[in-house]
């Protein structure tokens, strides 16, 4: 499923870490519903902190790739597509904030896009 991280690599760990999570979740090992395991085994398994595993999944979860629930873990809740689309729907409000638009009228955009 993970592998261990590329410290010669530039990246941040922590996305070093969500990529290989997204990775994984692409490819079928975990599909929405499906538990992670805890982020301290996951840190083991990939030789890093657990701080830095949480940091990733925190990101995935503003994703929307995954659900955090307490007393039942972290989950899978949606898929890479999902994700994508959230994340440049993000990047789509921040743009429009920084030209002067609310969300409503953003909302208001889109709609009439039909």
């Amino acid at each position: 499923m993970l592998d261990s991280i590329d410290r010669s690599d530039p990246t941040p760990l922590h996305d070093q870490v969500a990529a290989q999570i997204r990775r994984s979740i692409a490819e079928g090992d975990a599909g929405p519903g499906d538990r992670l395991p805890p982020a301290k085994d996951l840190a083991t398994v990939m030789g890093v902190n657990t701080n830095t595993v949480l940091r990733a999944l925190r990101a995935l979860r503003e994703e929307g790739l995954l659900e955090f629930r307490r007393g039942l873990g972290v989950r899978v809740s949606g898929t890479p597509q999902r994700g994508a689309v959230t994340a440049r729907a993000r990047e789509l409000v921040g743009f429009a904030r920084q030209q002067g638009y609310q969300p409503d009228e953003l909302i208001s955009i889109i709609q009439g896009l039909r």
